[in-house]
């Protein structure tokens, strides 16, 4: 079961990446949550849904909630997908918490999340809110909110669960940087390929 799901998860993954490239919208619109539902089976094949890590499968099911509203354009859907990933963050955070807490470690993550908002947070905070307050608003309290997953993920001390959150911050600083500051060729593909890789990381490394 888990090498099948594992090969299933890899190959949608792929196809999802070759249709953000080649802007094949309808194959998107399947294969993006797609991933993500078979992330969750086999996340579960792996023995998640008990004390904790019961959590990883809220935090992947919003992940998917937040990939179908992204599919769309306009402020409104954005702010849906922002408010549907911030929930996932919360519910990794539960679910990290649960797996331990090693401060020296934390310390570090810590130290990444400074390094990030130090090198890309400030700028897109500003051109956030210089397009709307609230949308700046909702922008700095979601990367409070990813600021916590890092500093828990890394607190597991458990190397493939922080390395799969730095993953998933350089993810989301791709995107913000191409939404709020300025577009660059090939955004959409890096965004895509670690988001998948990030989660994927995080999810085997709290169920190792």
């Amino acid at each position: 079961m888990v090498p099948a799901l594992a090969v299933a998860l890899a190959a949608t993954a792929l196809l999802d990446w070759h249709a953000v490239c080649r802007d094949h919208r309808r194959v998107e619109r399947v294969a993006k949550p797609l991933v993500m539902v078979l992330l969750g089976a086999l996340a579960l094949a792996l023995g998640a849904g008990g004390t904790g890590t019961g959590w990883l499968l809220a935090a992947i099911a919003l992940g998917c909630v937040g990939d179908v509203f992204l599919l769309g354009d306009g402020e409104p859907r954005f702010l849906a997908g922002l408010t549907a990933f911030l929930l996932g963050h919360l519910a990794y955070v539960v679910a990290f918490v649960s797996l331990g807490f090693d401060p020296r470690w934390a310390l570090a993550g810590a130290a990444v999340v400074l390094l990030d908002l130090a090198s890309a947070g400030r700028g897109i905070l500003v051109s956030a809110a210089r397009q709307d307050r609230t949308l700046g608003g909702a922008v700095a309290a979601y990367m409070l909110v990813i600021a916590a997953m890092t500093v828990t993920a890394w607190g597991t001390g458990r190397p493939l669960v922080a390395l799969g959150a730095v993953v998933f911050v350089a993810s989301d600083t791709v995107l913000a940087l191409d939404r709020f500051v300025r577009p660059r060729p090939g955004s959409r593909v890096l965004v895509m390929v670690t988001y998948h890789v990030g989660q994927v990381l995080m999810v085997l490394g709290a169920l190792r």
